[in-house]
């Protein structure tokens, strides 16, 4: 079993428990969507000694956890798991990474990106995600869920898309690329 020499920050002990079954690495839980001060001092504290890679539900409580912890602690890196792979089993459950794989978790954590610190140059404008069908029309929505499966970068609303293509520094190779895969699937 692969060694991950950064800390994982989790939402709870239910996603330690499932990471457990996929990869060996140490966690930190928030604990659900309010962090404290106190567990902010403890990711800043990590990110200097180890690293910290943001593991969090695909969900809107695990992004408003990345977004907090983006904002505390520059040059995190984030792992994404798809939708779609974090459905529960059971009725009543919420969409989380304690429902992911094994498999789908290995396949997040292969796919890391790095938040940069400076502020780096517009690659993908506002422009082309209206030419790719992203912003709107009947099939926005679903186009841009494709799209940050994809580029692994998680699902996000069309005033978020351009943001966090921006802060993972997507190359327009590579959005361009996806764009393609979209209209493929959409036309098969």
């Amino acid at each position: 079993m692969k060694k991950i020499k950064e800390v994982i920050v989790v939402e709870g002990k239910d996603d330690t428990k499932r990471l457990a079954l996929a990869v060996d690495a140490d966690t930190l839980e928030t604990n659900g969507s309010a962090i404290s001060e106190e567990t902010l001092a403890q990711i800043k504290q990590l990110q200097a000694t180890r690293g910290v890679i943001v593991f969090t539900d695909p969900d809107f409580s695990g992004e408003r956890i990345r977004k907090i912890i983006s904002a505390n602690v520059p040059g995190v890196k984030h792992a994404f798991l798809p939708r779609k792979a974090g459905v529960p089993t059971k009725a009543g459950g919420s969409l989380g990474v304690e429902h992911a794989s094994p498999e789908a978790i290995r396949t997040a954590l292969a796919n890391l990106y790095t938040e940069r610190v400076d502020e780096p140059a517009t690659l993908i404008s506002q422009g082309d995600l209206i030419r790719a069908g992203l912003l709107a029309g009947p099939q926005a929505r679903q186009r841009r869920e494709q799209l940050g499966e994809l580029l692994k970068i998680g699902y996000v609303n069309g005033k978020q898309l351009p943001k966090r293509l921006q802060l993972f520094q997507v190359q327009p190779d590579d959005f361009w690329h996806a764009v393609e895969q979209l209209t493929t699937e959409v036309n098969k």
